[in-house]
């Protein structure tokens, strides 16, 4: 169930008691177009300019919310999701945070061994794809980062999750089919470039900045949001290219540390911050709780994750 359907979007004072067929003039000088569909207010039945508000496509196709809609919500499921489910919101990066993809002609010699390991039995982490949508399609390696399954399954007991990534919606699809197939952790919380084609925003994230955990490798995509930010080391299993001096993890036919890794150790932290967040002794101090202040004080003895 999508998190809008169950808020009433529109106050009570504002709500005008109409004819459904034929809403009143007066009615919709007085709505707010909180809720849109393809540009129709669903209470008042104008036509709403794309300005007036924040398109989440990727909740509902053709979703638009008012920015006082969007103010509301994001305090109201924070405010829901702390004090009945216990639960924060976090962020997720895909590539190089969560797994590591590669075109199958940038391999090398030596890591050809891979192409017939993803086609087997052997290995639960590593897949070979092939594009949608090409006359000359090319086939992908993904290899998913150690750890990852449970860390998502631990995470998924303290936060409400989001991915946020630059890959188009059918790449995330695929990913999500990989990590996710029963969706159980992300739901229709998945953000990509077609809403999202620059930078990374926490505004198409329904919930208060006070409560969102990001984890992204990459620090400048978050113009407007670094105290939000958790910083964790970029995953490199493929050469990235060929002046690269050290071998990669796929050459090697090593990979990273499931129990001392970059997920392993974001893990631990973001277990601190959530005990720290709902240390409480009355329930209305959590409203004054903020993730930024928490995540500085962690962060600032860490030099990388």
């Amino acid at each position: 169930m999508s998190v809008v359907e169950n808020i009433p979007l529109e106050p009570r004072a504002k709500r005008q008691r109409t004819e459904p067929n034929e809403p009143s003039y007066s009615s919709r000088r007085r709505c707010g177009h909180w809720f849109v569909r393809y540009g129709v207010c669903t209470t008042c039945s104008s036509s709403v300019d794309k300005a007036q508000g924040q398109a989440f496509d990727y909740l509902f196709n053709g979703l638009q919310l008012s920015h006082e809609a969007v103010a509301v919500t994001k305090h109201l499921i924070t405010l829901v999701s702390c004090s009945n489910e216990k639960k924060l919101h976090l962020v997720l990066d895909l590539d190089h945070t969560l797994l590591h993809t590669t075109r199958l002609p940038c391999l090398t010699e030596a890591e050809k061994y891979l192409v017939e390991e993803a086609g087997s039995n052997t290995r639960d982490d590593l897949y070979k794809w092939q594009g949608q949508g090409e006359e000359d399609p090319i086939v992908f390696l993904t290899k998913l980062r150690p750890f990852v399954r449970d860390f998502l399954e631990e995470a998924n007991k303290m936060f409400t999750i989001y991915v946020y990534t630059k890959g188009n919606r059918d790449y995330a699809r695929f990913i999500m089919s990989l990590i996710d197939p029963k969706r159980v952790y992300f739901g229709e919380r998945v953000i990509t470039r077609d809403e999202s084609p620059y930078m990374k925003t926490l505004d198409l994230v329904l919930a208060h900045e006070r409560g969102v955990v990001i984890v992204d490798d990459t620090r400048d995509v978050w113009p407007d949001h670094k105290s939000n930010l958790v910083e964790i080391s970029k995953y490199n299993y493929f050469r990235m290219n060929k002046s690269q001096q050290s071998k990669p993890y796929s050459e090697e036919k090593t990979d990273e540390s499931e129990n001392n890794g970059g997920l392993a150790n974001v893990l631990k932290l973001l277990k601190e911050v959530h005990f720290r967040f709902f240390s409480v002794i009355e329930e209305k101090e959590l409203e004054s709780k903020d993730v930024r202040l928490l995540l500085q004080a962690s962060l600032s003895s860490v030099e990388t994750l």
